[in-house]
């Protein structure tokens, strides 16, 4: 497949809100395949399809256990409170102290188009709020406690 460039700030599309994929097509397939290979090449842990340019409501996570590919993602519950330390591939070298959910359980649609529903915590948790977020023009500094540069060569990037 295909390795995107990742957009960064000041990118106007990564604060405008992603339209909801209406139907499942061999675009969306191939887009979901992209965003893979992208989320890969650049070691990241998740990508937004805003992340690419394309303002589409599609996530693409692997914190390290398998890869989770959501179509029109929702958090429908929420719980606890974690802090932690969070990067972004749109936001390069700088990294921030945010206080999100500690469970999060999150719907959205297969690549198949089936409903699947994912209870997340601790960091899988931080990282569906992260790429969500993201779905709404939202990113991680809007949300930090602080902020400071770090090395680009880390693994924490979404």
């Amino acid at each position: 497949m295909a390795v995107y460039q990742v957009v960064t700030m000041p990118h106007e599309i990564l604060r405008n809100k992603a339209l909801p994929i209406k139907s499942i097509n061999s675009g969306t397939l191939r887009l979901l395949d992209n965003m893979r290979d992208t989320l890969y090449a650049f070691d990241g842990v998740g990508l937004a399809a805003p992340q690419i340019g394309v303002s589409k409501r599609i996530i693409v996570i692997d914190i390290g256990d398998n890869l989770i590919e959501l179509i029109n993602p929702e958090i429908i519950s929420r719980e606890g409170e974690q802090t932690g330390s969070e990067g972004c591939l749109s936001v390069p070298e700088v990294v921030g102290l945010v206080t999100r959910n500690n469970l999060v359980t999150v719907k959205g649609l297969n690549r198949e188009g089936q409903e699947v529903v994912y209870e997340a915590e601790k960091l899988l948790a931080r990282v569906f709020q992260h790429e969500i977020d993201h779905l709404d023009g939202i990113l991680f500094i809007d949300r930090a406690s602080e902020t400071n540069t770090e090395s680009p060569h880390r693994r924490n990037k979404s």
